[in-house]
């Protein structure tokens, strides 16, 4: 098991470029699936929830061949099977895409049960709602989700819980069915717009996405496409924070600024410089941060997934900040290794008080979640001392050349093995 080794105290300062969004790559993948044709698809994040994706379309049969570092050639027309390993799936949380694409394509899917990261309750009942009202029968058994139709026709579907997920996987099943779906109180996350634009380069007649009410046409056939990943704007953001917490100054490259507006509110509110230019947007820190209150919410709303690199800036902010943490129940988990770096934070169930200290102090601990880990690198970065970081697989499963790209902006990051 590697680890890794920050040294901290050293401000950020240059320029680094953004990659591909890990959470568009993981649902677009799936979605090749339902493709007639070849996908091409550019600006992928080269992170091992990408590369279980894959293994998942070539155990199902799928053409894959990769061009460079960031593009993928699909051709799924040999697909032989509807049914996902177990190993694979339990890999990451994404798996559940193909249970729409599968369902969508054969009208026959069985998908285990997801994996991936440990952050509190995450059922799956809204998706299972989805398949149903298209008229596909679910069942449950030995922790296989076994989904089956003989034909699937459009429905109006109202979600009760805004979920990018169960948005996305009735997107999936939706494009070939008879008739028009409705998606009502739809998440409206960019995930979402560029998972339809995909869909619609192929063929597919969705209007929408973006929006509380997504209508999807059903056609005959889908074709194939080129197509280009967003931009990660998690990885953005805890950019963002890294620059913030070190006190640096960080241009940030190959962005949609819009897409962190939420995360911009916030830092200017804490007194920290944001300076945006068209596709970049640049951090300058020089002071130490005031105290904000945040809410997690679904987009536009703070994400939950910058909720834990936010809280370690907020640990070294001058006053108390408190934290709602209104998507996930069990996200706080960081905490007590940012306790062990002097963090002064008290729980109670999904709200966190943060009383501001001068600095933290550099100490072994563990990345508990992909996010988690994001947030001990800032951690990290921002401490007096040495910080040792192990669990390095929940970090690698969500960004691209981590340490590359800090030490190119002056950290003092290395990587080392547990026999080091």
């Amino acid at each position: 098991m590697d680890k890794l080794i920050i040294e901290g105290g050293h401000a950020l300062k240059g320029e680094v470029c953004i990659s591909g969004a890990k959470n568009s790559a993981v649902a677009i993948l799936p979605a090749a699936i339902l493709a007639g044709e070849t996908c091409t698809i550019k600006n992928l994040p080269n992170i091992k929830d990408v590369a279980n994706i894959v293994d998942i379309l070539v155990q199902l049969g799928a053409q894959v061949k990769r061009e460079g570092h960031d593009k993928l050639v699909i051709n799924s027309n040999n697909i032989n099977t509807y049914k996902v390993d177990f190993e694979l799936s339990k890999k990451l949380r994404a798996s559940y895409y193909f249970i729409g694409a599968l369902l969508g394509r054969f009208k026959k899917a069985e998908v285990p049960f997801p994996g991936g990261c440990d952050i509190g309750v995450r059922p799956i009942d809204q998706h299972i709602k989805g398949f149903e009202a298209l008229g596909a029968k679910i069942t449950i058994e030995h922790g296989i989700i076994r989904a089956e139709a003989d034909e699937l026709v459009g429905a109006s579907i109202f979600l009760d819980v805004v979920s990018v997920g169960a948005t996305i996987n009735i997107m999936l099943a939706a494009c070939m069915a008879k008739g028009t779906t409705t998606i009502e109180n739809a998440a409206k996350e960019p995930y979402i717009v560029d998972t339809a634009n995909f869909l619609n380069a192929l063929g597919a007649n969705i209007k929408g996405a973006g929006t509380d009410e997504i209508k999807i046409k059903g056609v005959e056939r889908l074709g194939g496409c080129e197509h280009a990943i967003i931009p990660d704007q998690m990885e953005a953001g805890t950019y963002m924070i890294a620059a913030a917490a070190s006190k640096g100054d960080v241009l940030i490259k190959n962005i949609i600024p819009t897409h962190l507006d939420s995360i911009s509110a916030k830092m200017k509110e804490m007194g920290i410089d944001i300076i945006e230019n068209g596709d970049s947007l640049r951090v300058v820190a020089n002071s130490r941060p005031k105290a904000v209150n945040i809410k997690t919410m679904p987009y536009p709303g703070f994400p939950t997934d910058l909720q834990q690199p936010m809280s370690v800036l907020l640990s070294v902010a001058d006053g108390t900040a408190i934290i709602n943490e209104s998507i996930y129940d069990g996200r706080f988990k960081h905490v007590d290794e940012l306790k062990k770096m002097g963090a002064k934070i008290n729980v109670e169930g999904r709200i966190a008080v943060i009383e501001g200290v001068p600095k933290l102090l550099g100490a072994p601990v563990c990345a508990t979640d992909l996010r988690a880990g994001a947030a001990m690198v800032v951690a990290g970065l921002s401490a007096e001392g040495e910080t040792i970081i192990s669990n390095l697989s929940h970090i690698e499963r969500g960004y691209e050349k981590l340490e590359e790209k800090l030490m190119g902006l002056g950290a003092k990051i290395k990587r080392i093995s547990e026999e080091d």
